[in-house]
């Protein structure tokens, strides 16, 4: 699956500086007023996975051919500024909240830092204040959705008397400020109401974009929805070259960028992991749900795949770097053919047998 990510927050909380540093180039354009972005900007970031330059070593030693690596990736979508009034049409309105509804996952920047430099929508950097803020234009942008909705009529069934019953639900629990998250708790209640794109359904990371000085203080390990980041930290370390940007984290406590720690933890929380496929043509690493069978994650690499499926050669990560390639690992008889069911996990390395 392709992850899409969007960064929202109140005007001038760091969102396009972080989108900066994120995607390594200046595509946003950050200035220091409200609404300096437009449209949404759009970059494509790869996941960082030092798995994949091991297997590329591990191909060349036994080929005689170094393949190119591909990455997993993720989408990150830079979204403007969201006021008090927004789900009105206030600041840049509805059109932004649209584009919410589009991610899998949502970014919330919230301002820490203080900084008399940039300006605060508000006159003041007050962070709950802010959160609330944010929060109460999606669930009134939902609110709006749900208003549309009518009582199916004639004969209903059991899932159209459900979903009804859903949308009463949601409309009671968003009117209190409690998000459709926390309606919808089982699959089968989120895949009824698919179909309205709902924003706070969506699960939410929120980075705390601090200063400096604010980093040195805080764990990089606090659990949840909670990142803390130094965006001004982060677009600095982009012009870096890799040593250098190591050996200045270290410096402040930290082994990961604040790209590395946000896709991480992005992945925790929608329950994503990586499996990886080693060939001459190329060493690659593809994403998919926990729980997703063999048979469905041919189909990631080709839809036809998945129609075709016989059997898939399995051996983890650290197995076939250890014995330097698919022909060892075979000889070694550590492969492992796996059927059409067999769970995929975090690091297999799989060659898929396909019919014609």
């Amino acid at each position: 699956m392709n992850l899409k990510i969007g960064i929202i927050g109140m005007p001038n909380a760091g969102k396009s500086t972080l989108f900066n540093a994120l995607i390594k180039k200046q595509v946003a354009f950050a200035a220091n007023y409200p609404f300096a972005t437009i449209e949404p900007n759009i970059g494509i970031v790869p996941v960082p996975d030092h798995r994949l330059a091991a297997l590329a070593d591990a191909v060349e030693s036994e080929k005689g051919v170094r393949p190119p690596t591909v990455a997993a990736s993720v989408e990150f979508v830079d979204i403007a500024g969201l006021v008090a009034g927004a789900a009105e049409g206030a600041g840049l309105g509805n059109k932004f909240l649209a584009h919410i509804r589009e991610v899998h996952l949502v970014c919330h920047v919230i301002r820490f830092f203080t900084d008399p430099a940039v300006v605060h929508v508000t006159g003041t950097v007050d962070p709950q204040r802010d959160r609330d803020t944010v929060e109460t234009e999606l669930i009134l942008a939902d609110l709006e959705t749900l208003a549309k909705q009518s009582e199916p009529k004639g004969v209903r069934d059991r899932e159209q008397l459900r979903r009804w019953e859903l949308i009463g639900n949601l409309r009671e629990s968003l009117n209190s400020g409690t998000p459709a998250a926390r309606v919808l708790e089982t699959a089968e209640d989120a895949h009824l109401v698919t179909d309205l794109h709902l924003i706070t359904a969506k699960p939410v990371l929120y980075v705390a974009n601090v200063s400096e000085e604010q980093l040195e203080k805080l764990s990089p390990d606090i659990p949840g929805n909670y990142l803390p980041v130094c965006a001004k930290l982060e677009s600095e370390l982009a012009g870096l070259p890799a040593g250098e940007q190591t050996a200045y984290l270290k410096s402040v406590g930290y082994s990961l960028s604040g790209l590395d720690r946000l896709i991480k933890r992005s992945y925790e929380m929608l329950g994503l992991i990586s499996f990886l496929t080693a060939g001459v043509k190329e060493v690659r690493a593809w994403t998919v749900k926990k729980g997703t069978v063999a048979r469905q994650a041919s189909g990631v690499i080709h839809t036809d795949f998945e129609k075709k499926f016989i059997k898939a050669d399995v051996v983890t990560f650290v197995d076939f770097i250890s014995h330097g390639g698919w022909k060892v690992v075979r000889e070694a008889g550590i492969v492992r053919q796996e059927g059409r069911d067999y769970p995929v996990r975090d690091g297999d390395v799989i060659e898929f047998k396909i019919g014609t």
